[in-house]
């Protein structure tokens, strides 16, 4: 149920015999657009998770039902959802699911292929990949001195054909050498570092923030000019805490939802 959802039928104005006044009206739409959100968040939570598994949302009568708000509440929220490209409205169907947002989890050091393995087939488009001289921030994150030559590589990332991510890559090259003969197209980074060095991952740093994309992320990743963008920064250690890896990584904000789970420590 929407929490602490006030009933907006209730405002009236006590001076004028029960008639909303233009303070009263505002107030109400106010309200009204704070219930949607409220339920757009929790069908958004259900969609994501499997909570509709036949594909349909419940009839709207339904929905108001059971969450205590009127009608309007609900086609507004279900608006929200459309905004976003999650439903849509079939004549004679009804709310339909007609897109899937993939979790990506931000607790475990995994790979794109590795965290999405269970829903299908991830692919690399090596778009570009060779050896650049390291701008001060790269080579300070990697240890290196500026202007030492570190690997770039740039690569378009597909589930089952559907673009997801735009990752660009620098590695140091006394370890990026080798990888210009992996197989890149078809497994992760995160996978050939460790085959390579010897030794497994350690930790990563990572910083997440929301941004549009520009011209080039959107023609890359089908997405419209300035759509909303998850850009991921991570620095992965191998175990022994040398920084091997720099990645600034663009996701469909549309396609990739972000989850984890945190525990309290003061």
């Amino acid at each position: 149920m929407v929490p602490n959802m006030p009933p907006t039928d209730r405002i009236r104005d006590l001076a004028g015999q029960g008639a909303p006044t233009v303070a009263a009206q505002r107030t109400r739409r106010r309200l009204r657009a704070d219930q949607a959100r409220q339920l757009a968040d929790l069908l958004r939570h259900q969609l994501l998770t499997g909570g509709f598994p036949a594909g349909a949302l419940p009839y709207e009568t339904t929905l108001a039902a059971e969450y205590r708000v009127s009608r309007n509440t609900v086609r507004q929220a279900l608006d929200l959802l459309r905004a976003e490209g999650l439903v849509e409205r079939l004549p004679g169907v009804g709310t339909v699911v007609v897109a899937q947002k993939y979790r990506h989890g931000l607790d475990r050091l995994m790979g794109l292929a590795e965290t999405l393995h269970e829903h299908g087939r991830v692919t690399n488009e090596v778009r570009t990949m060779g050896p650049v001289p390291a701008p001060a921030p790269v080579a300070g994150r990697l240890r290196v001195p500026p202007g030492t030559d570190v690997l770039y590589i740039e690569r378009l990332r597909s589930l089952n054909g559907l673009p997801l991510s735009l990752d660009l890559t620098y590695i140091p090259l006394d370890i990026g050498t080798a990888l210009l003969g992996c197989d890149l197209e078809n497994t992760d980074v995160f996978r050939l570092l460790e085959s390579l060095t010897g030794q497994p991952l350690g930790h990563a740093d990572i910083t997440l923030e929301a941004v549009n994309a520009d011209a080039h992320s959107a023609a890359v990743l089908q997405a419209p000019r300035g759509a909303a963008v998850l850009m991921l920064e991570r620095l992965t250690h191998l175990a022994d805490g040398r920084p091997v890896d720099l990645e600034f990584i663009r996701f469909r904000g549309d396609r990739i939802t972000m989850s984890g789970l945190l525990h309290r420590s003061l």
